[in-house]
């Protein structure tokens, strides 16, 4: 008789509480697992609280996006997540290169690493629908003569994208290759090592394209292509070795949002581990949507932070060896035939650098605790401070320079030698101003990879129907 005398209301809340923590499955059961420490906490809530909660979940559903939601390993990604600190530089595949000391707040010891965390995002936020390709995947890899880099990325608005992983990890292939000519097996199978890795991150995804590049080291190497034969049966990677003419557009490719709308002419330069190259750039009333389509004239100078620093030591850097190493740059730039440019007012010209040799200086010169590569990249700085930044790692001892949380170990012995190719690249082409970019290879083999797919340009033709 109680039970046929109790409230109708009261028994649909009770039959509410009940059936709240099943009300929904599938994906919400998943979020409500990751939201909640315990499902009994839903249990212990009221049918009221239960629906103010879903409210909630579904309010803001659409702004997780890639904020901590880690990624689940051999799955394709819809939605990519970046991985928090601490985690991210271990997600990223950093690791202790053997025989190379590393130090915790070095650059390189950052790489694989903010670059998830500072990549840009699509231009109406975070959500799935905002992306119309949420399953296309590109990725691009640049073994160096000092670095084996990494990027997987996602078209987003046009002419960006999506960082979905990253990796870096100096290897320094090109030790020891300007003295003997050949790769040394030390140095191989620490390229091996990262390329390792690389191809298990590229196996647990669906790529839609990749492209995978070797530069200088291969290109000098008597072994080289005897090395990319090993590195295909032991990792399953095909690796291209492409030219220098083709590194200096790759290089002006992945840089072309740092230019200045109202520069007329530029001078960019990649400071490389064993080349350097150097496209210098002219801009007229029309601009192309390539802005490597405005080369004019480009080099490639077979020196790099590797070789110089192998050659006039770059552990114990003194003012006179500093000058010497500035010297030998110059004079290879000497025999490079280019018009001089002509400037006509403030903001018509201006340098890029895209090398660890120019994030390095802006690191130091920004005083950062460690390396950000969201502080640095796009950063300005005036000539003067360039300068500066350069007789202060000058007056520095070895340990000093290793102390630094933006150079570290790794590059301790190389920075002073980049810094001699700076300087000669600016006496040749004197400016008031220098654009610093932490991007270069990956990124333009990313762009031309997504541009030559279309992938803008069925963005664009997507949007224009809706709003028909």
């Amino acid at each position: 008789m109680e039970a046929a005398a109790e409230n109708p209301a009261r028994k649909r809340k009770r039959r509410r509480r009940g059936n709240g923590g099943q009300q929904h499955g599938g994906a919400s059961a998943t979020i409500q697992q990751r939201e909640k420490p315990a499902s009994a906490d839903l249990a212990a809530h009221s049918g009221e609280e239960a629906s103010s909660s879903r409210r909630n979940r579904r309010k803001h559903r659409g702004k997780r996006g890639i904020q901590g939601r880690p990624l689940a390993p051999g799955k394709a990604v819809g939605q990519p997540a970046i991985v928090p600190q601490p985690t991210a530089a271990r997600a990223a595949g950093i690791a202790p290169v053997p025989g190379i000391a590393r130090a915790n707040g070095s650059a390189e010891a950052q790489a694989g690493d903010a670059y998830r965390r500072a990549s840009q995002l699509p231009a109406r936020g975070n959500r799935a629908s905002d992306n119309p390709w949420p399953d296309e995947l590109y990725a691009a890899l640049d073994l160096g003569t000092n670095n084996c880099r990494l990027l997987i990325a996602q078209p987003t608005r046009p002419g960006q994208f999506r960082v979905v992983d990253a990796f870096s990890r100096i290897v320094r292939l090109g030790e020891g290759l300007a003295a003997s000519g050949r790769l040394s097996d030390e140095a191989m199978e620490r390229a091996i090592d990262a390329l390792r890795v690389c191809a298990g991150k590229l196996k647990n995804r669906e790529i839609r394209r990749m492209r995978l590049i070797a530069t200088e080291a291969c290109r000098q190497a008597a072994n080289g292509e005897a090395f990319l034969e090993r590195v295909v049966a032991e990792t399953g990677l095909e690796l291209e070795i492409i030219d220098r003419e083709t590194e200096a557009r790759l290089a002006v490719s992945g840089c072309s949002s740092l230019v200045g709308r109202e520069a007329r002419s530029v001078v960019l330069f990649d400071i490389g581990g064993g080349s350097s190259e150097i496209a210098v750039i002219r801009i007229g009333e029309n601009r192309f949507s390539r802005l490597a389509n405005h080369i004019t004239h480009w080099t490639s100078l077979p020196v790099g932070v590797v070789t110089l620093s192998e050659r006039h030591g770059g552990q114990h850097v003194t003012p006179e060896s500093f000058e010497g190493m500035v010297s030998e740059v110059a004079d290879m730039l000497a025999s490079f035939s280019c018009p001089e440019i002509e400037i006509a007012q403030s903001g018509d010209f201006h340098l890029i650098g895209t090398s660890g040799t120019v994030t390095t200086l802006a690191g130091v010169h920004l005083d950062l605790p460690r390396y950000d590569r969201r502080k640095v990249d796009g950063i300005w700085l005036s000539d003067d401070e360039v300068s500066a930044m350069q007789a202060k790692l000058l007056s520095w001892d070895f340990a000093s320079r290793a102390a630094n949380p933006c150079i570290g170990p790794d590059r301790a012995d190389l920075v002073l030698a980049g810094c001699a190719i700076l300087e000669a690249i600016r006496r040749r082409w004197p400016s008031p101003r220098m654009r610093v970019a932490d991007r270069g290879l990956r990124e333009g083999l990313l762009t031309d990879m997504m541009a030559d797919d279309g992938v803008w340009r069925r963005h664009r033709n997507r949007r224009g129907q809706r709003a028909r």
